[in-house]
């Protein structure tokens, strides 16, 4: 080979190396300042991310590829609807084995690490491909969340974005520390409709959220169509606080929220509250009424007078007050009716659980109290669930199988892990969505704390009540109680930005967090919540980032 009269010339040499510089940093893909931002802001924060530098950028030619089974396949689907509307690219998916082949993005349950468990992931970026690994279908759809979260927020929208769809190369490793990560809305006290229901499945989905509790019924509302006992929503259902005309979902309605949950790999947890915060069944149905007298004013001026007011209907209840309502032991239509309305319910929800309610039964004797939970508990179980109550179910002869929920009463709660039930965290003074943040908060209540940001991140759930062991915590829960919810935007303003939080307490480990870091990667959110129309509470703790 000759070599140039120029090279052999010493001076020429540096020339020469410049010129090479400049070539090899013509053909780097260097991920931007923005990827790399992004990379780095992922909610609920990863186990392990590891920054490579460079960038994969989706093109009108990039294809998605699975390899699995027909749910592996469903997950490729999912990838493809979310990622074409603001693309405007097709993403054909189809099968394929192997690595992921150039400029596509691979989706397989092959040769996933064990450790990842159910639900954790792999997401490898390279220059020329993206490959998501997991041991089953939830970890990829999991990881699809996270790849969201790398791309530009623009990819949230539902029209075609001018945007460079650019994601910063590196792996993450990732799985969740809890099995139980979820929100609660209560639509008995404000109903919400179908579609609502499904937009807060998607926007909970976005943060990993699994679990999505619903709570049916109350003194206010029955929400949930029991088809042998009619009345239920016929006429329980039609109002709610304040004396709106309320509303009801059939059961193919049901079964509908039911089923795009699980495309998005979330359980539906349904809740019938018994014994108390029953009203709406008692002025449903005369022969469940113990002898309760509820004002038509809605204020709590409750009597029970022996015979007063049995086997008549209860008049319809509008107001807030709570624990005045209570069914009777001894009443032959009591066990008829719940052993039918757990049926029913039961025969509609796939999820392993029926939550029974339990708490504030204040004209519920003690003892009627811990017989009805026993009861509730052997109906439950002989409908192949499991059940689940406040925790005030601490207090009756609950098993294993069972969990109590933590709201409030450290003891009640103590005495449930000590009979070996699981316990769900959703400590009223640090994660009800219902709480105002501060003084000047729109809507809320602030009977458990004023509950900024900062305050719903803080806590940690296995040093909440020091008595009850970690390995008892089966996880977080957020409820959003609906007593001054008015519609969908009150809804997301209570749960936005604290959402996201919750969801990283219940994936993150505690020793992983800091309010700190977290309120960075927070701020850094807010163009999504943008894209996305979320109605979100702006904390001045967080210096968002728009």
């Amino acid at each position: 080979m000759r070599i140039p009269n120029l090279i052999k010339n010493p001076e020429f040499i540096p020339l020469l190396l410049l010129c090479l510089i400049m070539l090899q940093s013509c053909n780097t893909k260097t991920a931007s300042t923005e990827a790399t931002l992004r990379f780095n802001s992922v909610i609920p924060k990863p186990v392990s991310s590891v920054l490579e530098g460079n960038k994969f950028t989706l093109t009108e030619e990039t294809n998605i590829v699975f390899e699995g089974n027909e749910e592996v396949q469903q997950v490729a689907s999912y990838l493809s609807d979310k990622l074409k509307p603001a693309t405007g690219f097709d993403f054909n998916y189809n099968s394929s084995t192997g690595e992921a082949p150039k400029n596509s993005i691979l989706l397989t349950t092959t040769g996933a690490d064990g450790s990842l468990g159910d639900e954790g992931y792999e997401l490898t970026v390279s220059a020329s491909s993206i490959k998501l690994t997991a041991n089953k279908p939830a970890g990829l759809f999991f990881g699809i969340q996270t790849l969201a979260q790398l791309l530009p927020a623009k990819i949230e929208s539902d029209s075609i974005q001018d945007e460079a769809w650019e994601i910063a190369t590196g792996t993450i490793r990732d799985s969740p520390v809890y099995s139980w990560r979820g929100s609660m809305l209560d639509m008995a006290r404000h109903f919400l409709s179908v579609e609502e229901v499904k937009h807060y499945i998607d926007l909970i989905s976005l943060y990993k959220m699994n679990v999505l509790h619903l709570h049916l019924t109350d003194d206010q509302g029955w929400r949930i169509e029991i088809k042998s006992w009619p009345n239920l929503t016929v006429h329980g259902g039609t109002t709610q606080v304040g004396g709106g005309k309320g509303g009801f979902y059939t059961q193919e309605q049901y079964k509908e929220i039911v089923a795009y949950a699980q495309s998005r790999f979330i359980t539906i947890v349904p809740e019938i509250d018994m014994p108390s915060h029953i009203n709406a069944a008692l002025a449903s149905y005369g022969e469940l009424n113990p002898g309760i007298v509820v004002p038509k004013e809605g204020r709590m001026e409750i009597a029970i007078q022996g015979e007063l007011g049995k086997d008549k209907p209860t008049q319809l209840y509008t107001g807030t007050e709570v624990g005045f309502s209570t069914l009777s032991l001894n009443k032959p239509a009591t066990f008829k009716f719940v052993e039918d309305v757990i049926r029913e319910l039961s025969a509609i929800t796939p999820g392993p659980y029926i939550h029974i309610g339990g708490d504030e039964a204040k004209v519920t004797k003690k003892d009627d109290y811990i017989e009805f939970i026993n009861r509730f508990q052997k109906i439950v179980e002989a409908n192949g669930k499991i059940m689940v109550g406040w925790e005030e179910i601490g207090q009756a002869e609950i098993n294993s199988k069972s969990i109590a929920q933590f709201w409030d009463k450290e003891a009640w709660t103590e005495m449930a892990a000590s009979k070996g039930a699981r316990i769900l965290m959703s400590p009223s003074k640090n994660i009800y969505l219902d709480m105002k943040y501060d003084t000047a908060s729109r809507i809320g209540y602030k009977w458990a704390a004023y509950i900024e940001v900062d305050s719903a991140y803080k806590w940690k759930p296995e040093k909440k009540i020091p008595s009850v062991p970690k390995e008892s915590i089966i996880g977080v829960e957020a409820p959003l109680w609906g007593e001054t919810l008015k519609n969908f935007d009150d809804v997301e303003y209570l749960s936005f930005p604290r959402i996201p939080g919750a969801a990283e307490i219940g994936w993150t480990p505690s020793e992983n967090r800091s309010w700190n870091e977290y309120k960075i990667r927070l701020g850094n959110q807010a163009k999504r919540f943008k894209v996305l129309g979320i109605d979100y509470y702006r904390s001045p703790k967080v210096p968002w980032v728009d």
